[in-house]
């Protein structure tokens, strides 16, 4: 038994040892687990704590970018041409909507929805989360919201929205100066590389000031912090910035005199400057026809645009400083001044004028069949003698009377800010050969002196050219934008200095006493379209420049009068101006596409915008300084302009 014993307890201490050691190696083994657990927690808990919040942040928290209010853009005396119109915009939010298509049939007893707009709805609700609202239309009238708000208990997932949206309220009257705003194209965001007109609801602009001024009208994005869920639907919003408004344009345009500018314009294809000789403001650049931009604000269709596109009249090109056009009899007064400065003539130097003018086998003819007898130079300009400026041409060939162009505004763009501006040309012998490769010939100066030929030019810058006459030979630059806003803050829009061309006072004086007997003396080209009103008499110079020659056969037949033509083969119809004759301050240039003869046509209208201008005269009245004076306090705020503490 005793032995029995022992065998059995030593078993006994032997298996508790295994016991004892097994259980340490399991304990050791949970502790290190344990604690490698613990070990674990300390650091996502506690080391990597602010990492890891900032992870989870990260797809809990979402930053998304606001749009900015766009800057606006006011007339002279502060009328708004483009601003920000509260927009109602119609939306369905699909897990709310339930069928999609019960849905839009029910809304669509309430609103007319053509079948592409239900097609165009479907597409989009299948391709993005159900939670995200579609638009379904936008700039809703108040008739179209009333009657869905009434509805609305019948159309659940349906709501309006109000936002903001581009809106013109003159339309037609001042697009070619504004311009429009319209969606970001692809080469829009590629070359821009910011990604707030990325954004839906942002307009970039297409043509005009908006265009020219986008970076700054955009003004700088804002942005803001939204708590998500896995699903990625908005639960709140945690911070905001709205981000910097785009800066407020002022132009130099007195809207009202370019309304009515453009209704003397009527239905013709022209163009129409009018500028203020001494600042070179612009009061008023009209191309017409004209059409309304606000079409452009949600998306322009397929057939309206295809309407404008192929338009005979081109009512998308801006003819004020794109148009190209020979400058006709307008020029002669060019010719005169080089004329008298190379001291190849005087004033009193005469020309006999019997109708026509030849070189070698070729006939150069006066618009007058009959001719003038002797002319002298006041007498030439006053009854547009051709002959006497084909005399003089040949005299001082082409390249004085390029000179004297150019140094007038022709030729070159004059830096106006709008996008599109021509240069327009003035030929000269090294021109042609390095274009055409063949020699000047002489004929061709001729042709040159009557504003034919090689010769085209801008309304634009036949207005600069006549203004630089009427102030007496300085060279003005005309402006658009007379201050810009940020802000509250106006920022002063530089100006470029004017310098004196070093044009005789002796020689001006001659061309503008010839222009005077133009629109004041019988037999004047314009003396029948001249101003009754002896405070509003102006000076100025008829033109009329050829689309198609007139072969001598025609002109024998007398085939060639334009009524007897098709419009497109009718000669262009000029006019340019001064007024008031004994203190200029404003000048005008008037171009009729195929419009005819000058005198008619073009001197009438210019004649009735000179007098407007002159009785509105813009130039001598104060303009805006402090715009939006009167606008509400959440709407100056909400353009970042200063409001007063109410006490």
């Amino acid at each position: 038994m005793g032995i029995l014993g022992m065998k059995s307890k030593s078993k006994a201490t032997s298996i508790n040892k295994i016991v004892t050691r097994r259980a340490f190696i399991v304990g050791g083994f949970q502790f290190a687990l344990l604690a490698g657990a613990v070990g674990r927690l300390y650091q996502l808990q506690v080391l990597d704590a602010d990492r890891y919040k900032m992870l989870a942040d990260e797809n809990r928290i979402n930053l998304q970018l606001v749009a900015p209010l766009r800057g606006r853009i006011f007339d002279r005396f502060g009328l708004p041409l483009a601003e920000n119109k509260q927009n109602y915009r119609l939306i369905i939010i699909p897990e709310q909507a339930g069928n999609i298509k019960v849905a839009l049939k029910a809304l669509s007893r309430l609103l007319l929805l053509s079948e592409y707009e239900q097609q165009k709805i479907k597409k989009e609700a299948l391709l993005s989360k159900n939670f995200l609202p579609i638009t379904v239309r936008e700039n809703l009238s108040w008739r179209e919201v009333s009657r869905i708000e009434v509805s609305s208990p019948e159309l659940p997932g349906i709501n309006i929205e109000v936002g903001d949206s581009r809106y013109y309220q003159f339309g037609s009257q001042a697009v070619h100066l504004v311009g429009y705003v319209g969606l970001a194209t692809k080469q829009d965001i590629n070359k821009e590389k910011d990604p707030i007109i990325s954004l839906p609801s942002v307009r970039v602009g297409k043509n005009g000031i908006e265009k020219h001024f986008e970076t700054k009208l955009r003004g700088k994005a804002g942005s803001r912090q939204v708590e998500i869920n896995a699903f990625g639907r908005v639960i709140r919003e945690l911070a905001r910035d709205d981000g910097l408004p785009g800066d407020d344009h002022v132009l130099t345009i007195d809207m009202g005199l370019q309304s009515y500018a453009m209704s003397t314009l009527g239905d013709e294809s022209a163009g129409c400057v009018v500028l203020d000789i001494h600042t070179g403001d612009i009061l008023t650049l009209i191309s017409s026809p004209s059409y309304d931009p606000n079409m452009f604000t949600t998306g322009i269709s397929q057939g309206q645009w295809d309407l404008l596109l192929n338009h005979p009249r081109f009512p998308l090109t801006n003819k004020a400083i794109s148009g190209l056009y020979p400058p006709g009899s307008t020029f002669k007064m060019m010719v005169a001044l080089a004329a008298l400065e190379a001291k190849s003539i005087n004033p009193n130097t005469s020309f006999f004028c019997q109708g026509h003018i030849t070189l070698g086998d070729t006939k150069f003819h006066c618009w007058r069949r009959g001719g003038h007898g002797t002319v002298t130079m006041e007498s030439a300009i006053q009854k547009s003698c051709d002959v006497y400026f084909y005399e003089v041409a040949k005299l001082i060939g082409i390249e004085r009377i390029g000179e004297m162009a150019r140094r007038f505004g022709l030729g070159n763009s004059v830096g106006i800010e709008l996008p599109g501006e021509k240069g327009g040309l003035v030929p000269s012998k090294e021109w042609k050969q390095s274009v055409h490769g063949t020699p000047w010939q002489l004929g061709e100066t001729l042709i040159a002196g009557i504003g034919q030929g090689y010769l085209l030019a801008t309304p634009l810058q036949l207005a600069v050219m006549v203004a630089r006459i009427a102030n007496g030979g300085v060279a003005i630059s005309p402006r658009l934008i007379q201050s810009v806003y940020r802000a509250g803050k106006i920022i002063e829009h530089t100006k470029k200095p004017a310098q004196t061309m070093n044009i005789s006072p002796a020689d001006l004086a001659i061309i503008q006493r010839g222009m005077r007997q133009v629109t004041n003396s019988p037999g004047g080209t314009a003396y029948k379209a001249r101003i009754q009103n002896s405070k509003y008499l102006m000076a100025g110079k008829t033109g009329s420049s050829q689309v198609k020659r007139i072969s001598e056969l025609e002109r024998e037949q007398g085939g060639y009068k334009n009524e007897d033509r098709p419009w497109r083969d009718r000669d262009h119809a000029l006019f340019v101006g001064y007024a008031p004759i004994d203190s200029p301050r404003y000048a005008v240039a008037v171009v009729v596409e195929h419009g005819g003869a000058g005198s008619s046509v073009a001197a009438p209208m210019a004649r009735d915008i000179l007098t407007e201008v002159q009785r509105r005269d813009p130039a001598r009245k104060e303009s805006v300084r402090k715009p939006f004076a009167t606008l509400p306090d959440e709407i100056k705020k909400s353009y970042g302009y200063p409001v007063a503490k109410k006490s």
